[in-house]
């Protein structure tokens, strides 16, 4: 139910802003005087946030649709339309991510395994005339044979590529091949956002600290990440929302924002 953030706003305030901005709430838990001005980079308002749900709800005029798969450059579909592609480590939940930002959306199949690195191909979504959206196969030990090749030559040769979603699992935080993958972004000079998947499967202490360290990790080790970090569960929808609007906004489909 909420996966439409009509349902959300019937819950009472608090639990409320955990769904729709849960690295908030994260913040009566944080020492006096903390820095917090990275939790709040991309706040945007009602308005922005119902109008970048009205993209990933499909309507007779609009539709979502899984478009192919490829495992090379010269069996993707043409650079049309803005994209986004979603990366991170095997089992860090990120087709689960995916088919919850487009739960609104039944009709589009994402398949979600029990066995990690069930993703061994590019998967293209098309999202009406607006953007594209892309799970890639995850990397790590369940990662394809021709992993890096795939993905290094996307990256690189994806013009129309507007933001790359880095997937960091909240439970372990950064792994050593989640550094590999930033080095690799920073390498390309590709701009990416790193998002914290899993946040109920955390407890707050856990969860806090993971928080902390990436993003100091980020202010200081990075030049190409978008300083907030994006916390999801994809059970809860904690997060989801907040997400879609960014991912219409990076796409330029929303192209200002209000502050709430």
């Amino acid at each position: 139910q909420l996966a439409a953030l009509s349902q959300v706003l019937r819950l009472e305030r608090s639990r409320r802003t955990g769904i729709v901005f849960p690295l908030q709430k994260l913040e009566r838990y944080l020492a006096p005087g903390t820095d917090t001005a990275r939790f709040r980079l991309f706040q945007p308002g009602l308005a922005a946030l119902q109008r970048a749900e009205a993209l990933f709800r499909p309507d007779r005029g609009h539709s979502i649709d899984y478009v192919s798969s490829a495992v090379r450059m010269d069996h993707a579909p043409p650079p049309a339309l803005p994209e986004v592609c979603f990366i991170g480590r095997s089992n860090v939940g990120k087709s689960s991510l995916i088919r919850a930002l487009f739960s609104l959306a039944p009709e589009v199949e994402v398949r979600v395994s029990k066995t990690p690195g069930h993703t061994k191909k590019m998967n293209f979504f098309k999202v009406g005339k607006y953007f594209t959206l892309v799970d890639m196969p995850g990397y790590g030990y369940h990662a394809p044979q021709d992993f890096v090749e795939m993905v290094e030559a996307y990256l690189q040769e994806r013009r129309n590529l507007k933001r790359t979603f880095l997937l960091v699992d909240g439970v372990v935080g950064l792994q050593k091949t989640d550094h590999i993958a930033v080095e690799m972004l920073e390498e390309f000079g590709i701009p990416y956002v790193m998002v914290l998947t899993k946040i109920d499967r955390a407890s707050k202490g856990v969860l806090l600290k993971n928080v902390l360290e990436i993003q100091e990790f980020v202010k200081e080790n990075t030049q190409g990440c978008f300083p907030q970090l994006f916390l999801v569960s994809s059970l809860e929808f904690s997060g989801v929302h907040l997400l879609r609007c960014f991912v219409a906004h990076v796409t330029g489909n929303l192209p200002t924002v209000e502050a709430s």
